[in-house]
């Protein structure tokens, strides 16, 4: 048995759930799962779609002929994975290290159904837990001199693991355009709700001084704009005045683990679809 998954966008008209699912039928698939959605205001329709074969089936000639007998007709933007095909994440890092085992422990556990086939770091203080988990870890610095030339070291090692897509495990650094070009909608990063109303180093403090009553993390995708990139995931928890600076880090960083992981499994069951800077998540 097979199965694979296909995520469609592409301008809105009529005929086209009827055509797609005829192709799957006509080739003795059995459709298990089917979600759309029209964006009225753009006229743009988005779908995904899994489908299971009783045998084998070519992944190449199922997409050649779909692009050939459906998707040129519709003006299709699409993809179309096999279920058997582990996506291979990359994970850069530089010293927190909360999300760096949550994210590992996940994997660890066959929860995050990928393959890890190494971790960067602009520092080396987390190496042990690389090893711990027996993950090759690379320490690449970054400066404000050598950052292109970092960029091109990180994006030789990327190309060499061949490497699906990058997961910014609090990593303290700006992606350079040259790597977000390189993995577009592909690069996943977490921070605090706060922006930008606390941006800096220590938005926690900013919050606590403030009297905050709630306190958010966000998982995104990476785009030239810092932080503005299309969002996969959010979430809150309330906080009141009893709550400690050390209260309040302890909670966003539970939240950070939380909503990475989500933002990850997301793109690894193939559920997100970008369009415009927003992200449609099928859940």
């Amino acid at each position: 048995m097979s199965k694979i998954t296909l995520l469609i966008h592409c301008p809105d008209t009529s005929g086209i759930i009827a055509h797609v699912t005829s192709f799957f039928y006509k080739r003795q698939g059995n459709i298990i799962y089917i979600d759309q959605y029209v964006d009225v205001e753009n006229t743009v329709f988005f779908m995904r779609l899994e489908c299971e074969f009783n045998s084998q089936t070519s992944i190449k000639i199922t997409k050649d002929e779909f692009r050939e007998t459906v998707a040129k007709q519709y003006k299709m933007s699409w993809q179309m994975y096999s279920a058997s095909a582990k996506p291979r994440m990359a994970v850069f890092v530089s010293k927190y290290d909360h999300c760096l085992y949550d994210i590992l422990s996940r994997y660890k556990s066959n929860e995050l159904e990928v393959d890890i086939p190494l971790i960067i770091s602009n520092h080396i203080d987390l190496e042990h837990v690389a090893q711990s988990f027996g993950i090759p870890f690379y320490h690449i610095p970054v400066t404000a001199r050598n950052r292109e030339k970092a960029a091109e070291s990180q994006l030789a090692l990327l190309q060499k693991e061949k490497v699906d897509f990058i997961v910014l495990a609090r990593y303290m650094q700006i992606i350079p355009k040259s790597l977000i070009a390189a993995f577009p909608n592909r690069i996943i990063n977490i921070h605090h709700s706060f922006l930008p109303a606390f941006a800096g180093a220590k938005p926690y403090h900013l919050a606590y001084k403030r009297g905050v009553k709630i306190i958010g993390a966000t998982s995104h995708y990476v785009t030239e704009e810092l932080d503005a990139g299309p969002i996969i995931e959010q979430d809150i928890t309330r906080i009141s005045h009893s709550h400690s600076i050390k209260d309040l880090i302890l909670k966003g960083r539970d939240l950070e683990k939380i909503v990475l992981a989500k933002g990850i499994k997301y793109h690894i069951e193939r559920k997100t679809l970008v369009f415009n800077n927003k992200t449609i998540v099928f859940i």
